[in-house]
């Protein structure tokens, strides 16, 4: 922008050789573990101030999209109650507050318990998360975590719900899962490490002991595995889960015997993922033994470990991927997903015959919502769709009746779902693969004569898939003409297992190559105009976006890359870094030469090149724990050495917050106006 200069960060060659390549890294300084170099901590509010300088134009924009999106929300939105044990349980918002009231009733129209309020526990803090929150058997006590730092070490704090007492129980530096024992007297956590930010230890304290007296239960010694923790829906067995990318382990203690130790239903082995539901004295198991796509098996505890002696339920099926389970005590409930959409299926345990859930939507997300009692003839789900705002639905199974609706989001500022466009296609990328694009449109704003904007999303890592959701703030996008795509690229699991693995490891490259072909695909199909297209992705999504921009940046108007994994081969090398042993089956080992030299064709850090790039918006926390502030710091600093363009480069970092962004119901939406302004004051939309 004319008249400001942007920041240049100054060069200081670091040499790094592996296996024969020697990199350089000019920027490695801007790496400070501690955060606290003066001449670090300068050149980010340099970045800072630059950005607030450039964005000036876009900034009353920002304040009425801040405004707008804010004004759909319902200020006094509350969950549907569920029943459990005595009470029924829900939370709430109230007006203008940013975090949520947790509340029960003994009867659905009695008087109002409120068990805490976040807003009190937030007061005089930048930032505030709640990691969990369990009330103990009895119902007597309330154990909650909360991180106030970002960086998502969570500390827990019990009160007594009869008198609001706070106990002197102070638990830190844990991952926030919290499990009671039975006796109302044991909690289970896990602890993570405050270097590497692994969780690895998992303790049980008892109430009114200090933290350096809690007994280890079970410590990891393979940091490629994450530990969780959880109970039965029987309440009768504490479940510790061990998950790598492809193997998975699960152990598991009596309630009732909170001194115990954890033992393994079977050993892991390496290739074999799996997961238990518990059903009186028999396990449920959603397997990938022998079944890529997973299948259903049974068995009890004690001949479990015997995987021959497992009997199968509902076998593999290639075209269908089983991702999720209840068991209830008179009714199976699997949730499968295929050709990208899930299903929810019922399978009565009587012998009845079973049965499927319909749904009409062309692209939609459903799954299971609160369902906290085994011995029930209820199911609840939620439903939603691009255009349609999250439901809550029961369906009496005893009768396969019409579900009945409990709940539906409720949108202000005169929303109508009948204004809006969902479509699925299925693009072919240039390998012949079938790529699953999920659009929405505003009806009377839309011309398939290529002249609409078009904003595309993606992220393609981790097997995670990006559900066709309901998201109100997509509305500011498609009340001003532009056209929402999601492309399902390689990498997630929209198509399964194998649409997971063929984004992966020597394969990554398929899912950069797939957004870009959805790109080229919706302008030759009249979607949108050749030289409107924005596109964003976060996280592992915003190493997608690093990728495409050094590999086709002409195809792209402005792009966002949000807490962007950029130095990929770097971080992947640096084992006191938290997640990097964790990934190895994602990414690669780069101590391996073969890994090693290609996950360097792609790294978005060591390909920029002498060439012109988009339009960018890099954002970042510096107090992220996921992919540390450093990295989008030394992206951006070398892209403005290199990059041969007049275009906006606008680097903003949040100093307080951390991965998510800024906490609280209402300042999260300042990130999205944000981004929003940014790219409508580009487009032209303002």
């Amino acid at each position: 922008m004319s008249g400001i200069t942007p920041p240049v960060a100054r060069k200081q060659a670091h040499p790094l050789k592996h296996h024969g390549i020697e990199r350089i890294d000019d920027y490695h300084w801007l790496r400070d573990d501690e955060r606290q170099s003066p001449e670090v901590l300068a050149h980010l509010e340099a970045e800072n101030a630059y950005h607030k300088a450039c964005f000036a134009p876009f900034e009353p924009l920002q304040q009425t999209l801040f405004q707008e999106l804010i004004g759909r929300v319902d200020k006094d939105e509350s969950s549907v109650p569920y029943r459990w044990h005595q009470h029924w349980y829900y939370k709430r918002y109230q007006g203008e507050q940013e975090y949520p009231l947790f509340g029960r009733k003994r009867e659905l129209e009695g008087e109002e318990q409120l068990l805490l309020d976040a807003n009190e526990r937030a007061q005089g803090k930048e930032f505030y998360s709640m990691g969990g929150l369990s009330v103990s058997p009895d119902e007597t006590l309330l154990a909650i975590s909360e991180d106030t730092l970002s960086r998502r070490l969570y500390r827990i704090s019990i009160k007594r719900l009869d008198t609001g007492e706070w106990l002197s129980d102070s638990l830190s530096d844990t991952d926030g899962e919290i499990v009671w024992a039975k006796d109302n007297q044991h909690i289970f956590y896990i602890a993570k490490d405050p270097q590497t930010l692994l969780g690895n230890r998992v303790y049980c304290h008892r109430l009114g002991d200090p933290q350096a007296n809690d007994r280890l239960v079970y410590q990891e010694a393979d940091d490629s595995f994450y530990l969780s923790i959880g109970k039965s829906l029987d309440e009768s067995r504490i479940l510790l889960t061990h998950e790598s990318t492809l193997t998975s382990e699960v152990s598991i203690l009596d309630a009732n015997q909170p001194e115990a130790c954890f033992k393994p239903l079977l050993a892991r082995e390496t290739g074999h993922e799996y997961s238990v539901a518990k059903r009186g004295e028999e396990y449920y198991i959603l397997t990938n033994w022998q079944a890529v796509n997973f299948r259903l098996m049974k068995a009890t505890e004690s001949s479990f470990a015997d995987k021959r002696s497992w009997q199968e339920i509902i076998p593999a099926d290639e075209s269908r991927r089983l991702e999720d389970l209840l068991v209830l005590k008179d009714y199976l409930v699997v949730q499968y997903r295929q050709q990208g959409l899930s299903q929810i299926r019922i399978l009565p345990l009587n012998g009845a015959p079973e049965y499927e859930l319909d749904f009409d939507d062309a692209a939609y997300v459903v799954g299971l919502d609160v369902n906290p009692t085994q011995d029930s003839h209820h199911l609840r789900i939620y439903y939603a769709s691009p255009s349609t705002p999250e439901s809550i639905y029961l369906v009496d199974l005893t009768q396969a009746s019409p579900r009945r609706l409990l709940k539906q989001e409720r949108v202000l500022g005169g929303f109508d779902s009948q204004h809006y466009q969902t479509e699925r296609l299925f693009i072919d990328a240039r390998d012949g693969a079938k790529v699953p694009v999920t659009l929405v449109y505003r009806k009377d704003k839309f011309r398939q004569d290529g002249s609409n904007p078009l904003y595309q999303y993606g992220y393609g890592a981790y097997g995670y898939t990006i559900e066709p959701d309901f998201d109100s703030a997509i509305l500011s996008l498609l009340d001003r003409g532009v056209v929402y795509a999601v492309a399902h690229v390689r990498g997630g699991e929209m198509l399964g297992r194998p649409w997971y693995d063929a984004g992966r490891l020597m394969q990554k490259q398929n899912s950069f190559n797939d957004f870009i072909d959805v790109t080229l695909a919706l302008v030759e199909l009249g979607y949108c105009a050749r030289d409107k297209v924005v596109a964003s992705g976060g996280s592992a999504g915003g190493l997608l976006m690093g990728a495409v921009i050094n590999q086709a940046p002409q195809h792209y108007l402005a792009v966002a890359a949000h807490v962007p994994f950029v130095d990929i081969v770097t971080t992947m090398l640096d084992e006191s870094l938290p997640l990097t042993t964790n990934e190895y089956d994602e990414w690669g080992n780069p101590n391996q030469a073969e890994a090693y030299r290609y996950m360097l064709s792609y790294s978005p850090y060591d390909n920029i090149s002498r060439q012109a790039y988009p339009h960018l918006l890099v954002t970042t926390g510096l107090h992220d724990s996921q992919v540390q502030y450093f990295e989008p710091a030394k992206w951006v600093a070398k892209l403005r050495e290199y990059k041969q363009d007049e275009h906006l480069l606008l680097f903003h970092i949040d100093m307080e917050a951390g991965h998510g962004g800024k906490s609280g119901r209402y300042r999260h939406f300042e990130d999205t106006a944000e981004e929003y302004a940014f790219f409508f004051g580009l487009l032209g939309l303002a």
